[in-house]
């Protein structure tokens, strides 16, 4: 799994590079269903994160917005978070990337079980 971290309109430090990498990281294990037969250890998903900090005029404080996207075989799935603090968007970010994953995942399985089950029935009958 490759992540691709890009900012806008503030600093990329380190620590914050190593903090996005650890917490999408653990999206990992969600992924490894997806894995070519041929490739060990490698997985076919590139996660895209972009972490920004809002300039707009209007809101008070510090707004930083955080867009994800992961490229899956036959699908891109986006998240997108906004708070008042970095390090809360990024993981609201992980958390909704997740769920989408979920979503994507259980889709696929429920594809081959409906297969499944529509070539039993005709055999039964």
């Amino acid at each position: 799994m490759k992540i691709i971290i890009k900012a806008k309109n503030l600093e990329l430090t380190e620590a914050l590079q190593i903090y996005i990498e650890k917490k999408f990281l653990a999206l990992k294990k969600f992924i490894n269903i997806l894995k070519r037969k041929e490739e060990t250890g490698k997985t076919l998903a590139e996660i895209f994160v972009e972490v920004e900090k809002e300039t707009k005029h209007h809101n008070k404080g510090m707004v930083f917005l955080v867009n994800t996207k992961v490229v899956l075989p036959g699908r891109s799935l986006v998240a997108e978070a906004r708070e008042d603090d970095l390090y809360k968007a990024i993981v609201s970010a992980k958390d909704e990337l997740k769920m989408e994953i979920g979503k994507y995942k259980f889709k696929k399985i429920d594809k081959n079980r409906r297969e499944q089950r529509k070539s039993k029935s005709e055999v039964e009958r």
